[in-house]
């Protein structure tokens, strides 16, 4: 429930980390393009959004095609009771973006989020500029337009260089074509498709072995043994200790599925916990 006894009807809007026009921002616009959109600070914000009913859907970028993952979405999937109900594939189109009046030749300072500044880094050195990182690419953009600071210039999108009445002074900056960002969309309730064996699913969970010799190797036996393509496995530590470590994993198939459920019983044998995120239709990009 909202704060201040205001009831809010959650039942269109999706919140996101960024400025407007930052690339969470975009693939909102594709993915609910007729939902009220709303922007947060962080990465906790908008999935707190969810969690206190103030947005149905929460729009989050886990990884990149070029600079692997979103690091910190990882610290906060521990602290959420959310459900991952979608993914989505959002092509990332990274504009060198100025002020009006500049041009390449002006560039010293090349200023964006971190992700951004990694996924452009050859073609920042080949300008010789210095990186500078900021929290968000859009509010690069919007830090640009309201300091007009000299030899500045952005990583951002297009969409923010109009939103923030600047010029691109390049398009598609980024090192490497085809640069592509995974979201997962996390919700209250768990949105399970039902189980059709011909199609196409991901199931994501978090595990904690438990703590005997080759448990990792022991626990994701099962999978292999029935099958089960892995899509992704990262780890990271709990609580700033380096004893207890804890697993996301994606894996292609349902949660239903007699091999899923047969794989997940060995999981379970050699883990302290299991905890199933959720099973979504695996997007057409992937094919």
């Amino acid at each position: 429930m909202a704060q201040s006894g205001v009831s809010i009807n959650a039942d269109h809007i999706v919140a996101y980390q960024g400025e407007p026009g930052a690339y969470s921002h975009l693939a909102c616009k594709h993915c609910f393009p007729d939902w009220q959109m709303v922007n947060c600070a962080s990465f906790s914000q908008a999935l707190a959004k969810v969690e206190n009913g103030e947005a149905h859907y929460a729009m989050i970028p886990v990884e990149n095609s070029t600079a692997g993952r979103v690091e910190e979405i990882y610290r906060e999937l521990k602290g959420t009771q959310l459900y991952v109900v979608k993914e989505h594939f959002e092509p990332v189109n990274h504009c060198l973006i100025g002020t009006p009046d500049m041009t390449l030749a002006d560039v010293k300072t090349v200023g964006s989020h971190p992700q951004a500044l990694a996924q452009c880094d050859r073609n920042i050195k080949q300008l010789a500029a210095t990186p500078v990182a900021m929290y968000d690419t859009a509010g690069a953009a919007k830090h640009l337009a309201e300091s007009k600071q000299p030899g500045l210039a952005v990583l951002s999108s297009s969409l923010a260089a109009d939103l923030y009445g600047l010029s691109i002074l390049q398009s598609h900056f980024n090192d490497v074509e085809g640069n592509t960002t995974r979201f997962l969309v996390f919700a209250q309730q768990q949105k399970m498709p039902m189980f059709e064996p011909d199609q196409r699913y991901i199931t994501s969970f978090l595990f904690k072995v438990r703590n005997i010799p080759a448990a990792l190797y022991k626990a994701m036996g099962g999978f292999a043994t029935q099958g089960i393509n892995m899509l992704k496995l990262e780890s990271y530590m709990l609580d700033g200790q380096f004893a207890a470590t804890q697993f996301y994993v994606d894996v292609e198939a349902h949660f239903q599925s007699p091999a899923m459920q047969a794989a997940l019983e060995e999981l379970r044998f050699f883990s302290e916990e299991v905890r199933i995120l959720g099973t979504y239709y695996a997007d057409t990009f992937r094919n």
